[in-house]
This record gives structure tokens, C-alpha cells and sequence, in this order.
């Protein structure tokens, strides 16, 4: 049975996801118009491909995880990202999903740092328990100090110890991808040459694809655009957060970003998930409860986006 918590907070989602929808409508009505004009079909994000980053509920969750995973299923997504398991098992986590309905297609985990294959290993067989299908390295390119990392020899190291872990996820039948921030795209030992450059030039595009954040791309001055460019047919995820005129987070449709844009170019980059994510929801001022609201708008608005 709902509780009352459960039954107003979805109402307020519905609330707040029609106001989404309308401006997230209205800033993109430029791009159906312009398919029209020329003829062609809009094209549109599959419903089934949309996901959402669970980093984002992570408050939510560890207050209500059964009650927040139907929210999300109410909402309509069918696949999510995990960021860890909320202090369960890797089976009690699943056996939750499997209660609302959801797979964990997609998984965070960060591979050992000096890297050891034992430790890679048994995070590979969680991931299989959970059901994932790509597992996602999730940071790198940061010193403690949060300055970032100007040492070229430092990612060539990152790199060797990427593919190691791509071949053993491949072993166990997982996609095995690296997800950015900012850090990456700083200039390595004074030249031109970027983290990222490393990154994406000295691993193999069989054992590492790229899951690229748009939000933190247009952070490190990267055009996703361009991105997809130079990464042909090796994008297989992006992380769908918007980027408000602040320069902090802001909802999907809500900001700056011109996702159709982006996604007018999907088939180019090998698009296969479109993940809805906010770094900050739930944390102060945000509340628990405001990370459902990103999650309802976030779907609604790839739901209704055309390019």
C-alpha cells in the first residue's frame, strides 16, 4: 500500500515535471520545426534507453530505497545506473530493483588504485549478481587538493591500467567504460595534449568505450559535439545534466545546454543510454525529495525532446 508521504510527493513530481515540460518544449520547438522544413522525421530519445545516475538519489535512497525505486519506475524509467548498493549486498540490491521492476543496466564502480585483479574481479562478479550490462569507471584526473592532474606520465599509467580492466570485464561479458569530469581536459607537461587525449588515444576502443558527461565536458571547455567527432561509434553513454548560467547544476532542459544538438549526432557517437544525473540533488539547500523532482523532469524531458 502507498503511505501518504508517498502519494503527495507524487503529486508534486507531476507538478513540478509539467512545468518542465512546457519550457523544455518551448526552448527546443526551433528543432521539429526545422526537420519539418526539410522534410525529415523528428527523431526522438527511446523511452527504453532513458536511465537515470542513482548518484543522484543517494539521500533518497538511503532514506526510502523499495519506496524511491518505484518512484522511479512510476515515472517510467525502466533502467538505472547504480553508484554502489545503499548497504546492501550486491543481491539484496538486486532483489529491490527486481521488487520495483528496474535493471541496473549500468553500474559506477572505480577500479583499485594500485590496481589489483583480485579486487576487479569480485567487483565484476557484483556486477553480474546486479545485472549489469557496463560497468563505469567513475573519477580520475584529480590531486587531493582538487587541483587537477598535469603530469602526462600519470594517465599514460591510468591508461594501461583502463585496458586491463576492460579485458577482464570482457571476460565476464561487461562493457567496461570510463566517465568524465573537467580534470581530464587540463593541458598535460605544458604542452597542448590533454588528459583526456591520453586517456581516449592509449586505450583500446574494444575494452574501454567512453561514457561522457555532458555537464562536466562543457566545464572543461569540450564541445560533446566535437567529442563525438574524434570519438566515433565509442560513445555509449552520455550523463543528461544540465548546466545553469551560474556555471553550477541545473535540471535537464532547464540550462544552457542544447542537448539536441548533441543528440542529433547519437548514431555517430554509438548511443546507447541517455542517463539523467545532477550532482547536487538532494544536498543543501536541495532536499532528499527535490532529487525524484530532477528524475521526473530529467525523463519527461528527453521523453518529449525532438532533434
Amino acid at each position: 500500500m502507498q503511505n501518504e508521504s508517498t502519494v503527495s510527493r507524487r503529486h508534486l513530481l507531476g507538478a513540478a515535471a509539467a512545468g518542465a515540460a512546457v519550457l523544455g518544449t518551448t526552448a527546443l520547438s526551433g528543432a521539429p520545426a526545422a526537420a519539418v522544413a526539410s522534410g525529415a522525421r523528428p527523431s526522438r530519445v527511446p523511452l527504453d534507453r532513458i536511465s537515470v545516475q542513482l548518484y543522484t538519489l543517494r539521500n533518497q535512497l538511503a532514506i526510502d530505497l523499495d519506496g524511491s525505486l518505484a518512484e522511479l519506475a512510476d515515472i517510467g524509467y525502466t533502467r538505472v545506473e547504480h553508484a554502489g548498493f545503499v548497504g546492501r549486498t550486491a543481491a539484496e540490491f538486486r532483489a529491490a530493483l527486481n521488487r520495483a521492476g528496474l535493471h541496473a543496466t549500468s553500474g559506477h564502480a572505480g577500479i583499485p588504485q594500485p590496481f589489483d585483479e583480485a579486487s576487479w574481479r569480485k567487483t565484476l562478479e557484483d556486477a553480474l549478481v546486479v545485472g549489469n550490462k557496463y560497468i563505469v569507471h567513475p573519477y580520475f584526473g584529480g590531486r587531493a587538493d582538487g587541483s587537477p592532474i598535469r603530469d602526462g606520465a600519470v594517465y599514460q599509467a591510468f591508461a594501461r591500467d583502463l585496458n586491463k580492466a576492460g579485458a577482464l570485464a570482457d571476460e565476464y561479458g561487461l562493457s567496461f567504460g570510463y566517465h568524465n569530469h573537467q580534470n581530464e581536459f587540463a593541458r598535460q607537461d605544458g604542452g597542448t595534449r590533454t588528459g583526456y587525449d591520453i586517456l581516449t588515444r592509449e586505450t583500446d576502443p574494444g575494452l574501454v568505450h567512453l561514457e561522457v558527461d555532458l555537464f562536466w565536458a562543457f566545464r572543461g571547455a569540450r564541445d560533446p559535439v566535437d567529442l563525438i567527432g574524434e570519438n566515433r561509434g565509442r560513445i555509449k553513454q552520455v550523463h543528461v545534466k544540465d548546466l545553469s548560467h551560474t556555471g553550477t547544476f541545473a535540471d535537464p532542459g532547464a540550462g544552457l545546454i542544447d542537448f539536441a544538438r548533441i543528440f542529433e549526432r547519437s548514431r555517430e557517437a554509438g548511443l546507447v543510454e541517455y542517463i539523467v544525473e545532477r550532482d547536487d540533488a538532494g544536498s543543501p539547500p536541495r532536499t532528499p525529495a527535490d532529487a525524484l523532482v530532477t528524475a521526473e523532469v530529467g525523463y519527461d524531458y528527453l521523453a518529449n525532446l525532438r532533434f
